[in-house]
């Protein structure tokens, strides 16, 4: 007897060979244009309120790495992008939960490509976050 219903293995075997989302290069340049746009910006207005600043920086700067694999690039970018998004599933104004959305968004991507955020990218978020150049108002040099 067969059946349509998809199981727990057929699930997780589709969602581990995709890594979330096929790579699509228009929508990796769509993702990296708004994020080159409005991530530091979007950073500054909040990052008093985010608990995973340290995860989003460490995710930001192994997305810039030369070195990242471009899937894993892609991976962070459509994170980071949802991030920047002016409108998402639960408005970042809502005191306590507005950013639980992009939270797990950010998340379920750092997971998925887990190999790729090196030592190097953590410290750098971590630097960042101490010196407190987030709230100084500017992006730090690249």
């Amino acid at each position: 007897m067969t059946t349509d219903t998809p199981t727990a293995a057929d699930v997780g075997a589709v969602a581990t060979s995709t890594a979330l989302t096929p790579y699509d290069p228009a929508k990796f340049q769509r993702d990296q244009a708004r994020v080159s746009r409005g991530f530091w910006t979007k950073l500054r207005r909040v990052a008093g309120k985010l608990p995973f600043l340290d995860m989003l920086l460490a995710a930001y700067y192994c997305a810039l790495d030369p070195a990242t694999p471009l899937r894993a690039k892609a991976t962070l970018m459509g994170a980071l992008a949802y991030f920047v998004l002016p409108v998402d599933l639960i408005p970042d104004f809502l005191t306590g939960i507005g950013f639980v959305d992009d939270g797990t968004v950010l998340y379920a991507a750092i997971r998925a490509v887990t190999e790729h955020i090196k030592p190097a990218h953590r410290e750098r978020a971590k630097d960042l976050i101490q010196r407190k150049l987030v709230d100084a108002g500017k992006p730090p040099a690249a």
